[in-house]
């Protein structure tokens, strides 16, 4: 069977499945969980798939809330993974659309397991927990769950069809001081005050400012700042994170923001442990993956456009991913520009008629762009070369172990 009648066949599966997917996306946007907690999601996604004849694994890596969903033909190579998202936003649901990522993943993996005997290889539907907080693709790439992988898709929805988009790197925080409880008016000079040392800390990364990269982003809360007005407060807790355009540069910010913290501790007397939770590493698009996808999606009738030199970017760990297995990360028009992620009106389109739109056209084209694949290795040569000369397995985030914060 030819490639174009292949990409036919997976494109018209997904209309007829359309009523079933479209119930999974609502399903998932009605029902948000948050990271590590996503036990309705992942269930209805593995159930799902195992209903179509994939077999499933769940708990994946240690976490409860991951799976591989898996279907052979022949040799364990090609190995093909499309990767779904599931996990919602505190207070605002799935206003980042991980509900529409989903639904284009699993749609997609239903779209090749209907043309399975054409395909030689593994297909594998990857469900990752807590993109937002925890950082589920990190622990997964830590824990080897890619190394067999020849290469990793997702689509994530936007305001624009963009295929080469990159990310920034992040790491998450915390920082909790402890002091020493007092009464805040009759025997002040008792205690020792948690909530200094986690202010002085705020007050020295704003100070730290300006001696930084203009691309360096810095931003904290206060989760906990005491118990009660009259009393001095004993423990504080604080979360921040710290983006920067690569992992190298975000990791040495990361060292001066502790200083800043230990400065703050010393200040008032207390003391801080500091857990530095995650490394989500700068994506790499690739390439050869992203061109493939661009061209399914002009097939689509779908305009693509290039990222602007000011685009704004957000963070991923599907960095972490594009660092081990040739992957693309792109964006599927869902929202107009004015319109960002993580706000109420991206969490409303994610659930209506636009959101809808988005996961068709991404899970279409995530199909189309997996036969391609399946059925070119020269490309996933190619695609291999490309991410050796892009990557270094001796980055210092890849040999960084983070403290354990899965539930």
């Amino acid at each position: 069977m030819s490639t174009n009648l292949l990409k036919q066949r997976v494109q018209d599966y997904i209309e007829s499945i359309s009523e079933e997917l479209l119930a999974i996306s609502h399903s998932l946007h009605d029902h948000p969980e948050l990271a590590f907690h996503e036990y309705r999601s992942m269930t209805l996604l593995a159930d799902t798939a195992e209903k179509y004849g994939f077999q499933v694994q769940r708990g994946v890596a240690g976490l409860e809330t991951a799976f591989i969903a898996r279907s052979q033909n022949g040799s364990e190579h090609p190995a093909i993974a499309i990767l779904a998202e599931y996990d919602a936003l505190p207070g605002l649901g799935h206003a980042c659309g991980h509900n529409v990522i989903a639904t284009a993943a699993i749609g997609a993996a239903l779209a090749l397991q209907s043309v399975r005997a054409a395909l030689p290889g593994v297909i594998e539907l990857i469900g990752t927990p807590a993109e937002e907080k925890g950082g589920g693709k990190a622990i997964m790439v830590e824990r080897g769950v890619f190394d067999h992988l020849d290469a990793a898709m997702m689509i994530h929805p936007g305001s624009k069809n963009m295929v080469d988009k990159g990310s920034i790197a992040s790491n998450a925080l915390v920082f909790e001081f402890f002091g020493k409880a007092a009464h805040a008016a009759a025997a002040p000079d008792k205690g020792i005050n948690a909530l200094d040392a986690c202010i002085q800390t705020f007050n020295a990364v704003n100070a730290l400012r300006q001696h930084l990269p203009p691309d360096v982003r810095i931003h904290g809360i206060i989760t906990h700042g005491g118990e009660a007005s009259n009393i001095v407060p004993a423990y504080a807790r604080a979360e921040f994170g710290v983006r920067a355009a690569s992992s190298d540069v975000s990791l040495d910010v990361v060292e001066k923001v502790k200083r800043c913290a230990e400065a703050g501790a010393l200040a008032a007397g207390a003391t801080v442990e500091i857990h530095h939770l995650r490394h989500y590493a700068h994506r790499l698009p690739n390439p050869t993956i992203a061109k493939l996808f661009a061209e399914n999606l002009k097939l689509l009738g779908q305009p693509v456009a290039s990222p602007a030199p000011d685009e704004r970017r957000g963070s991923s760990d599907m960095g972490n991913v594009s660092h081990v297995v040739p992957a693309i990360h792109p964006y599927i028009a869902m929202v107009p520009d004015d319109v960002g992620a993580h706000t109420p009106e991206f969490a409303l389109a994610a659930g209506g008629e636009a959101g809808d739109k988005a996961w068709k056209i991404g899970a279409k084209a995530l199909a189309m762009t997996a036969v391609d694949l399946f059925l070119r290795p020269e490309l996933l040569a190619r695609a291999k070369a490309e991410l050796k000369q892009m990557t270094n397995p001796d980055a210092r985030w890849r040999q960084m172990r983070f403290f354990e914060q899965t539930p």
